[in-house]
């Protein structure tokens, strides 16, 4: 596996080996081992998650609070997003800066979103679907939501019109006007 710091500290673009032939392929999408080798520490997952999305769908920007903050192993099995973190650590020399990477069925790239992260993508396919672990379980009153186009973020969606985002997701809060942050 090939392991790729971005420039947000913890957050890292995992590449497995894939094995091809005529008759297709095979690659290992996930060991403990390797995988704790990779972010230095042990890392327990207790949920995956499944989702499927249409063309021009916008998912996030999605973080949950301590105690019950999620880390995000995530990847696409079907189809191709435009994957997004952005650093919400208060202490940190990243605090509010993003890293986007686009994560496709091709490329079998997988992106770790550690906790302190907000988390979004955006459909770039006719459909995608996207899987990921999570390393604490949802939690309804811990989740909190960035608006997706917030001006002080500054993400660069690669968008040609408008994305469907989710009623809630319209309603995300500014990323200045938060008050819970790492």
């Amino acid at each position: 596996m090939k392991v790729t710091p971005t420039k947000l500290a913890g957050v890292l673009i995992i590449e497995p080996r894939v094995f091809g032939d005529e008759r297709g392929f095979f690659f290992e999408s996930f060991n403990q081992r390797a995988f704790d080798d990779a972010v230095g520490t042990h890392v327990d997952f207790v949920q995956d998650n499944h989702s499927k999305s249409s063309r021009n769908v916008l998912r996030g920007l999605h973080y949950q609070l301590p105690p019950k903050a999620q880390g995000k192993l995530v990847r696409v099995v079907q189809g191709e997003v435009f994957d997004v973190a952005v650093d919400l650590r208060k202490d940190s020399p990243t605090f509010g800066q993003w890293v986007g990477e686009i994560l496709s069925a091709e490329n079998k790239k997988q992106l770790w979103i550690p906790a302190g992260f907000a988390h979004g993508f955006l459909t770039l396919s006719d459909t995608a679907e996207f899987l990921y672990k999570t390393t604490d379980y949802y939690s309804p009153e811990h989740e909190r939501c960035i608006r997706w186009d917030d001006a002080d973020v500054g993400v660069e969606w690669p968008l040609s019109m408008p994305p469907l985002v989710s009623g809630k997701d319209a309603q995300g809060l500014p990323f200045l006007g938060l008050a819970d942050v790492f």
